[in-house]
């Protein structure tokens, strides 16, 4: 929905364009979650021959609010933000930053090995080493040539 110009200023009415695009690249939330999975948080994945590096934006959560776990080889990021108490004097129109429970899941490759993912969480960033099995780095074999 296009927003709406109110006394000269812009304010968005019900769901806008960035919030399609947010769960149609970032998931939807599944059915039994929907009522309280309210956001998602943003993730980038990079790879190279040992491992994958998941880096998790969390800013504003405290990591006792974290949890991660490895079940059906699907790995799950869940925690909460809980909101700030707001002033009445404030007199907030528009409140864009998300607060609640949130849930991110990524099917594991074969290639990693689960017993081994590690986590670190600092300044807002939740890092997951996830380490590949011997099986899946690539080795190079040299082959004389006669």
């Amino acid at each position: 929905m296009l927003p709406s110009i109110v006394k000269g200023k812009s304010l968005a009415v019900g769901p806008t364009l960035d919030d399609f695009i947010e769960k149609f690249f970032y998931g939807w939330p599944r059915f039994h979650l929907a009522a309280e999975t309210t956001w998602s948080p943003r993730v980038d994945v990079r790879e190279n021959d040992k491992e994958i590096v998941i880096d998790a934006e969390l800013p504003g959560i405290e990591q006792k609010d974290i949890k991660v776990n490895v079940a059906s080889n699907v790995l799950t990021i869940s925690g909460e933000r809980t909101e700030e108490k707001k002033e009445e004097k404030q007199g907030y129109s528009h409140v864009e930053r998300h607060y609640g429970k949130f849930e991110r899941s990524f099917g594991l490759p074969e290639t990693v090995n689960a017993d081994k993912i590690s986590a670190t969480f600092k300044n807002g960033v939740l890092t997951l080493t996830l380490p590949k099995t011997e099986k899946a780095k690539p080795k190079e074999i040299n082959i004389a040539v006669k």
